[in-house]
Formats: structure tokens, C-alpha cells, sequence
């Protein structure tokens, strides 16, 4: 199972992988959470927030989930995930591969995330996801969850055990 959570900075990618990790790991042992900014950290931070360095990032991202769930190592992935030519390359390669959608409103998540959007829309920032780089919706997601409120985990982690290829691992 590879659950590949998307959404812009704020939409709660990182709250709800960590809530649904600490949900499945006592019966499913061999799962792992994998963290955009957390990869860069491990690779060095070598890579910028530039429309190149962010592919690069993607796809290290990407080639790793492959790795790992090639190990049946299960993965959850907290993403922005900009580039629907890597969604494909998951959906072709990456085994047990299904993609959550976090969508929020703009309004929402400047509140949420004030810190990165506020200077970004303010022109002080650069390379800032859904303000001067395209953020584009997936296309092909198994799941969209409106994520308006920050409160509701439990009813979000039931839906993503409801898709169909992430139900059916998780019973073996």
C-alpha cells in the first residue's frame, strides 16, 4: 500500500499521515511515512524550491516509495506533489499506489499557514506553491477529501481505508 497524500502547504498532508500512521503501525509494522520536506533534509537539502529542484525532489520521492513498497514496505507520502507526469509514473510503477487529494480553500490555508503565504503574496517570497508556482489539482485521485476543518481525522483516515486497493492490503 502506498497512499500518496497531496495537497498545498497547510491543507494537512503531514497531520493526518502522522495520525494515520500511529493508527496502523501496531497491526501493520511494516509501514513508514515519507515527508517531502523531511527527504530534503536527508538528502543534504541539496535541492532548492525551484521548479527544477522541486522535480528533482519528486522524483527521488517517487523512485523511493517504488523501492520500498517493491520491499512491501508500506508507505504513506505527505506531498505537494506538482507534477502529474510523477502521479502517472506512481500509478505505472509504484505497487498498491493510491492518491489522496487534500483540497482547502486559498483563504483557508493563508490562515493556516500565514508564515509562508503571507510574505509570498507580499512579493518577499519566491518558489511558493499556489502563489507563483501552478499548483495543479490531481486529476486522477482515489480520494478528495475537503479538509475545511482540522478537526475530523478520524472520519478522513476511515474514507482513505475505504478505497478499494488500500482496504484489500490491509486485510492480508
Amino acid at each position: 500500500m502506498v497512499l500518496w497524500m497531496i495537497g498545498l502547504s497547510g491543507a494537512g498532508k503531514t497531520t493526518l499521515s502522522r495520525i494515520m500512521y500511529d493508527r496502523l503501525k501496531p497491526t501493520t509494522p511494516n509501514l513508514v511515512i515519507l515527508d517531502g520536506d523531511v527527504l530534503r533534509d536527508l538528502f543534504g537539502n541539496d535541492v532548492d524550491h525551484s521548479i527544477e529542484g522541486r522535480r528533482r525532489n519528486a522524483e527521488r520521492l517517487s523512485h523511493l516509495t517504488r523501492f520500498l513498497a517493491d520491499q512491501s514496505i508500506h508507505v504513506i507520502a505527505a506531498v505537494l506533489s506538482i507534477f502529474p507526469e510523477w502521479q502517472k509514473w506512481n500509478r505505472e510503477n509504484v505497487p498498491g499506489y493510491a492518491e489522496v487529494y487534500l483540497r482547502v480553500p486559498f483563504d483557508i490555508l493563508k490562515r493556516r499557514n500565514e508564515k509562508l503565504y503571507a510574505p509570498a503574496l507580499r512579493g518577499e517570497l519566491k518558489n511558493v506553491v499556489g502563489v507563483d508556482i501552478n499548483f495543479p489539482e490531481p486529476e486522477h485521485a482515489d480520494l478528495i477529501i475537503e479538509n475545511h476543518d482540522r478537526d475530523d481525522f478520524d472520519t478522513m483516515i476511515d474514507q482513505i481505508l475505504r478505497i478499494p486497493s488500500v482496504a484489500e492490503i490491509l486485510k492480508k
